[in-house]
């Protein structure tokens, strides 16, 4: 049986350096994180594949050891992933789950040392479930609260007192046609009005077909 290889990630959330004697130095030392994920890995007899890290606030969208890991883990580089702490690897609730929704349709398991979250255990499986069923919860309660929100300011107007969404736009149906036989463009009559070449084609056609109906009762 090949031996299990596991990956670890570790993430510290600030860049900023400090002088310390002469010598610059980062604020946060990851070495926190690695030598308790190291020790965890060598009591289950796995083998390290790959330290992936960050140095970089959770909110920040572009995590390139993140990322290294994610695309590893798609082309089965290791079986499972370490982590010290849930919050040094997704910055939301709804990251984690995605996250470990992923490696499990990958067959990768997923151990959080800190919450002793271990998805190859029963246990584990099962406080995924959880988790996965409150961050749904969470979602639902939202999108309750957004329509629930929506509907009550289409009922009874908005602070400002101003309409949901985009104002529409007033077009002068009138200058179509003059714009128009001055021998500007389509395009260049919707820029001045304000409109769109379809809404403004669409004015025309509607004023002449009106003004030949006239012509011809």
């Amino acid at each position: 049986m090949d031996a299990i290889r596991a990956a670890a990630y570790l993430r510290v959330s600030t860049a900023s350096m400090t002088k310390r004697s002469g010598t610059a130095a980062f604020d946060q030392d990851p070495a926190i994180q690695e030598q308790p994920l190291r020790d965890l890995i060598t009591q289950r007899r796995w083998t390290l594949y790959r330290i992936y890290s960050d140095r970089a606030s959770g909110a920040k969208e572009t995590r390139p050891g993140l990322e290294a890991l994610m695309a590893d883990a798609r082309r089965g580089a290791f079986h499972v992933v370490v982590v010290f702490r849930f919050d040094r690897f997704a910055r939301s609730v709804k990251q984690l789950v995605l996250a470990l929704e992923e490696f499990r349709s990958l067959g990768i398991d997923f151990i959080s040392h800190q919450e002793a979250l271990d998805t190859s255990t029963p246990m584990g499986r099962a406080t995924f479930t959880i988790i996965a069923a409150m961050a749904e919860l969470e979602r639902a309660v939202i999108r309750e609260r957004v329509a629930a929100g929506l509907e009550y300011a289409r009922q009874r107007g908005t602070r400002s007192g101003l309409a949901i969404g985009r104002p529409r736009a007033i077009l002068d149906r009138d200058r179509v046609p003059e714009l128009r036989a001055s021998g500007l463009s389509w395009r260049e009559i919707a820029r001045r009005l304000g409109a769109g070449v379809g809404t403004v084609r669409r004015a025309f056609e509607a004023g002449r077909a009106a003004r030949e109906a006239c012509q011809n009762p």
